[in-house]
């Protein structure tokens, strides 16, 4: 079971808000459950917007201290 840490939300186009959560996966991007964020593929784009991965945002800061700057 993935935690806040695990989980990125989605920042375009300010109402969007899909969350990816590895324990669901994205069945249209054809990706299984289990797949981390990190591992997804560099082209892999929201299911629900279309934003790029660089568009997301970790729902646990702690856990992401690179997105703090």
């Amino acid at each position: 079971m993935s935690g806040d840490k695990d989980k990125f939300q989605c920042q375009a186009v300010g109402t969007c808000g899909y969350i990816y959560d590895p324990d669901r996966g994205d069945r249209k991007g054809k990706i299984p459950k289990g797949v981390a964020f990190e591992n997804l593929p560099a082209d892999w784009k929201c299911p629900c917007c279309g934003a790029g991965k660089d568009r997301f945002k970790c729902l646990e800061e702690a856990y992401c201290p690179e997105e703090k700057k």
